[in-house]
């Protein structure tokens, strides 16, 4: 408690008062910018500061006049999903000089602006961090020419620099994801969907070019989460006979009754003697070795486009406010910072390591020292590159290393999008280690009756793109048919066991283990992946199927807000799923723009209510048009769906009129997103490696024998790292009455969205703060 105290006292003395915070977008668009945009100006006017927008980037900087403006709150309302940037962002060739840098610093001081929030990609970072060191010398000159006086310098003499990094290629060194990554493969994903059917029907090859001038972030993730056939990317070169290796590959894929292939190249692509790999030249390629009709498509700005994805939302209003906190705590001896994602954390690093190191990975890479290059990219890049090579080639069986194993997977519990990516990625990954798979229809309830087979390569082809789960699901439990479950362990003889689900498949898993002193057939290695919408299992701070269901919520509630553009003034009262955890409310109310969310972690009465509609008329009364409430399906028995939206219809009669929405099951459809697949892909590939591992430390006397606690284990993302946990150790980390964790970490994201929403909250500040080194060299992990 004394911690909560320290830090709510914190934040509550992070004043923002007498600053001014100047926004800026600059260099190429990326969706999610605005989103960056409205955090920035809400958060610096919620801790007292003045905020002002600086239009068209350095140039409006330069400029000066109606290019500086001052923010208000409503000026950045109902600008979270537009792509691009609405403050405008323009190349600028003045701001490289040091007149124009001059000019820039006179109309900065003019309005009292020492404080700027960048948001664009390397370049535009650099150029902020010149301007700040140059900073005194600017103001010396200012005054020496007349321009300002003695006082004004003094009063401005400190400029402090965070930067946000808007890039769709995410060639941005030090972070997971840059702001408008997860957008653009939204749209690849899209195309390439859409390019699949065409192709079937003709029996095509299509080679899609897609951006990527330096960085093959872009390929390299769409053809895992595609299951392309071949990938080009500048930081793989392939190596001489190329050619050759990649046309057999296409022709064995059409012999394996697959009636499409698919190449991704990223436009910078380059073979290992530096020379670029255009699509055209692969086109003539496959069509002159293999006669096959090819067609090439080029995505082009496409993938700058349209809305920002739910994930793209979410990123870009924590790093808005963590960077306003990071410059209401900057001081003079903090160099210039840049808000990152690591993990599923937001950081603070320091801009300039950050940019250098992005530099080496050019220089590497014009050296020919290619590995090098993929490392300093950093471990997201290196983990997806990893993953696609265990994926991408099949050998012939007799190459196949034969481990004499078998492991069965199966769903269990509600369908989730990524699933199938998930038993696609774990299938192939299994058969490469030598390992027979099995596939089980139906979960446990297919187990005990006997729907087991064995699944090959082929079988799984085409399927991380499909929604739902192909092998069937069902939540029945184990614990009533433990003998028919074991008999069929021997019949099949198993060694080990892969379970994808949700809360029911860690229950599963708990059962088993729990089993193990009565069954000696359950002494095997097993291991959970969670995959559910409601992303409520122990363990992890992500499940597959979570972030597909945001999108589909983020979307379903932007075309609700859009249905009222007309009218005047609605409240949308909209239901959420999500059982007790209030997941996809709350986080999806972030994304959304929701003005209050209502989960049943933070319980709430009348009192809470009747404030809510008040606070909601109060903004109504201004410029504001469109209300947005999201409620979770169980967040309290007696009041409703039906009770909210009638409250608030009375409530707010003659200021605003009611609908409401429960969007129900297509939240659980759909094709996967791009997140969910690669989610899937990477998260199957690390627990098959893992079970290969502990059948072979548990194989003893000519069978595999494994009933300690770390052979039953839930793969789960914690904050920055990918852990196996015991299942028996996750017990008392779980509310069982409820289905969810006792702590869930996007609880500390519920204050964000109501800051957001203009209410007074205190925010849990304990997480972000210090500056962290950029790890450079990491050691070897065994695992």
């Amino acid at each position: 408690m004394a911690k909560q105290q320290d830090t709510k006292k914190l934040f509550e003395n992070l004043s923002g008062a007498g600053k001014s915070i100047g926004v800026l977008t600059s260099g190429g668009d990326a969706q999610g910018m605005n989103a960056a945009v409205r955090a920035v100006v809400r958060m610096g006017i919620y801790v007292g500061a003045k905020v002002y927008f600086i239009h068209e980037g350095y140039q409006g900087m330069v400029d000066g006049g109606d290019n500086i403006e001052e923010a208000s709150w409503e000026s950045v309302s109902s600008m979270l999903q537009v792509g691009g940037t609405v403050i405008g962002s323009a190349r600028c060739k003045e701001f490289r000089s040091h007149e124009g840098r001059l000019k820039a610093a006179h109309q900065l001081i003019l309005r009292g602006i020492t404080n700027l929030c960048v948001i664009g990609g390397d370049g535009s970072l650099t150029g902020a961090n010149l301007f700040r060191e140059e900073w005194s010398g600017l103001l010396e000159e200012l005054v020496r020419q007349g321009l300002i006086d003695e006082e004004a310098a003094q009063n401005n003499s400190e400029l402090h620099i965070v930067g946000m990094v808007g890039s769709i290629d995410n060639d941005f060194c030090g972070t997971d994801m840059t702001i408008g990554t997860d957008s653009a493969l939204h749209r690849i994903i899209e195309v390439v969907d859409a390019i699949m059917t065409t192709a079937q029907s003709h029996q095509r090859t299509f080679v899609l070019e897609v951006m990527g001038r330096h960085c093959g972030y872009l390929a390299l993730v769409s053809a895992l989460a595609c299951g392309a056939d071949w990938v080009l990317i500048p930081e793989m070169p392939p190596e001489d006979g190329w050619e050759e290796h990649m046309c057999q590959k296409l022709s064995e894929n059409r012999a394996d009754k697959k009636r499409l292939n698919i190449i991704i190249v990223a436009e910078g692509a380059i073979d290992c003697h530096n020379k670029p790999i255009t699509t055209n030249h692969i086109k003539e390629l496959v069509v002159s070795c293999l006669g096959f009709d090819t067609r090439v498509t080029i995505l082009g700005h496409v993938q700058r486009g349209g809305t920002p994805s739910a994930f793209d939302r979410i990123l870009a209003s924590r790093m808005g406010v963590e960077a306003v906190l990071a410059l209401l705590e900057a001081s003079d001896s903090t160099p210039a910072c840049v808000v990152s994602l690591c993990g599923n954390q937001a950081v603070r690093l320091p801009l300039m390591e950050c940019v250098q190191m992005t530099q080496d990975v050019q220089k590497s890479m014009d050296e020919k020292n290619f590995e090098e290059a993929v490392r300093l990219r950093g471990r997201s890049f290196e983990n997806n590159l990893n993953t696609y090579k265990l994926l991408s080639y099949h050998k012939a069986d007799s190459e196949l290393p034969n481990s004499s194993f078998n492991v069965a997977v199966l769903n269990v519990g509600a369908p989730a999008a990524g699933m199938n990516a998930a038993v696609r990625s774990a299938v192939r990954v299994g058969i490469k280690e030598g390992h027979k798979m099995f596939a089980v229809n139906d979960g446990f309830e297919g187990f005990y009756k006997g729907q087991i087979k064995e699944i090959k390569w082929g079988d799984v082809a085409g399927w991380t793109g499909q929604g739902g789960s192909i092998l069937g699901t069902k939540r029945t439990l184990p614990a009533k048919h433990l003998d028919k479950i074991a008999e069929q362990i021997r019949i099949h003889n198993i060694n080990a066991l892969l379970v994808i689900g949700g809360f029911e498949a860690f229950e599963c898993l708990l059962q088993l283990y729990e089993a193990r002193t009565s069954h000696e057939d359950f002494c095997i290695p097993m291991c959970v992946l969670p995959a559910t919408i409601s992303n409520n299992v122990p363990g992890t701070d992500l499940s597959i199927g979570a972030d597909t269901s945001l999108n589909a919520i983020v979307e379903t509630c932007d075309r609700i807000k859009q249905s009222a553009s007309g009218t005047k003034r609605r409240v949308f009262i909209i239901e959420t799923m999500g059982g007790y955890c209030g997941y996809l409310a709350s986080v999806g109310g972030l994304a959304a723009g929701a003005d209050t969310v209502y989960i049943y972690e933070e319980p709430f009465n009348i009192r809470d209510l009747q404030s809510n509609v008040e606070h909601l008329t109060e903004k109504m009364k201004t410029g504001i048009q469109r209300g947005l409430v999201l409620r979770n399906e169980n967040s309290n028995e007696n009041f409703t769906t039906d009770f909210i939206y009638q409250l608030y219809s009375e409530e707010g009669k003659g200021v605003f009129d009611c609908r409401k929405n429960v969007l129900g099951h297509m939240q659980q459809g759909g094709a996967p997103s791009p997140f969910d697949r690669n989610f899937g892909t990477k998260i199957a590939a690390k627990a098959i490696q893992w079970i290969s591992r502990k059948l072979k430390e548990s194989y003893k006397d000519g069978k595999v024998f494994a009933n300690t606690e770390d052979t039953a284990c839930l793969l789960g993302m914690r904050r920055r790292t990918m852990a196996f946990q015991p299942v028996v150790q996750l017990k008392d980390e779980t509310d069982f009455a409820h289905r969810i964790p006792k702590e869930q970490w996007w609880l500390k994201l519920h204050p964000l969205m109501k800051i957001l929403a203009k209410y007074k909250t205190s925010y849990d500040v304990s997480d972000s703060g210090q500056l962290e080194p950029v790890t450079r060299v990491r050691p070897k992990k065994a695992d």
